[in-house]
């Protein structure tokens, strides 16, 4: 199958702005539709470059209600809001995201000294269940690194009610093969199916729906367990309060740290004439065993990122070869600067990845600095519960945000 994205800011504008005028009523009509590989046309696929903030949410959100009124692309904006609702609500309760790494773990080593479970495991990696449709979609993800939403939902069902399998390794395998996997989204996904999210509410796959979802593609009647109860789990956490935002006193010289969950730094809340460099760490492999496709789209984005950087800001750019501030430091002291900027760094591998790199800077004179985007200011606060309460403040903070 050919590669499906490349890993560059302008790739991802290109996509918006050929598919903008989908994003209304056709979305609404077929986005639930599942056509198979390459054939994915009525979903706009933005999500690896909104992953990685190639491009950002405003940017989609302003593209789109520019040519449709709210009314009619509400659906396209709500799974916008999606991802924005997980990642505010994972930042709340960063607790459920050392859980699922604890369950994973725990999973792990129950499949190692469980054969049963290994060979059901083994089976579900493999493709070869024996069940069409989710062997397809196994077989896809690997070749492609992608997945239609509806099939990820169906995917997490099966995988969970139907094979009996842990949910924290089935979210391990997305994270590790979706080149749009994202901490926050991913995990809290598999929970929502599990009924793990909202208690007692989970997300069951069933023969008719699959099969009218993929035009008689698949029919898995009398293979799914379609009567199934949710998984048993303490109640999450209460909601935490959010870091406070920090900002950057004007006229200060400042460095520039960007990762791979934040790669527009020229659209950073910081004025261009106060960076004096830019510093770019490389792809985050404390998460173990992410596949080439992951690493590669993340490395070539980050490349891309260096560019544009450059060209943006005319100072100097650095690309480090490890998570050591070391060269970050000396180009700090360099340029005369004594701050060291980034964008709030997300619950997750690149957080405990930039905890450790902080506090290597302690004695520096270098001091860390997080911003935070307006965008996710506007819309985190209401992520506390459920959806709902961020989907009925959307265009208030729309209004707010001069989106419409």
């Amino acid at each position: 199958m050919p590669v499906l994205f490349s890993p560059s800011r302008e790739d991802g504008l290109r996509r918006l702005k050929d598919y903008v005028p989908l994003a209304g009523s056709a979305y609404a009509k077929s986005r639930n539709f599942d056509f198979g590989p390459g054939e994915h046309r009525n979903v706009s696929m933005l999500s690896p470059y909104l992953r990685h903030r190639l491009i950002g949410e405003d940017e989609v959100v302003r593209a789109v209600l520019s040519k449709h009124r709210i009314s009619t692309a509400d659906k396209f904006v709500q799974e916008v809001c999606w991802r924005t609702y997980w990642k505010g609500w994972l930042e709340q309760r960063p607790q459920i995201w050392d859980d699922y790494l604890s369950g994973l773990a725990h999973a792990r080593a129950a499949t190692a000294s469980g054969p049963d479970v290994a060979a059901r495991l083994a089976a579900a990696l493999n493709g070869e269940t024996g069940l069409t449709a989710f062997d397809a979609w196994t077989k896809e993800l690997a070749a492609t690194g992608y997945l239609h939403n509806h099939a990820r939902m169906w995917f997490a069902s099966i995988w969970i009610f139907t094979l009996r399998l842990p949910w924290e390794l089935g979210a391990d395998t997305f994270y590790r093969h979706l080149i749009d996997g994202d901490p926050a989204s991913n995990t809290l996904s598999w929970r929502w199916v599990a009924g793990l999210h909202t208690r007692g509410k989970h997300y069951v796959a069933r023969a008719e729906n699959i099969r009218h979802y993929t035009q008689g593609r698949f029919d898995p009647a009398g293979d799914l367990n379609e009567a199934p109860d949710a998984l048993q789990g303490p109640e999450p956490p209460p909601a935490s309060r959010l870091r406070p935002p920090m900002s950057v006193p004007a006229g200060d010289a400042v460095v520039l740290l960007v990762n791979e969950d934040d790669l527009t730094p020229e659209r950073w809340p910081v004025a261009a004439e106060q960076v004096k460099g830019v510093v770019l760490l490389p792809v985050d492999d404390s998460y173990p065993g992410l596949s080439d496709g992951v690493r590669a789209f993340r490395a070539e984005a980050i490349t891309d990122t260096a560019t544009r950087a450059g060209r943006f800001f005319g100072c100097p750019v650095v690309s480090l070869r490890d998570a050591i501030p070391d060269e970050a430091v000396s180009l700090c002291r360099a340029v005369g600067a004594d701050k060291l900027v980034t964008a709030q760094v997300p619950t997750g591998p690149s957080r405990e990845t930039y905890d450790g790199l902080v506090a290597q800077l302690a004695g520096s004179g270098i001091a860390a600095v997080e911003i935070r985007r307006d965008w996710d200011s506007a819309f985190w606060p209401y992520a506390r519960s459920s959806f709902f309460k961020v989907k009925e403040r959307i265009p208030e903070t729309l209004e707010r945000l001069g989106l419409m």
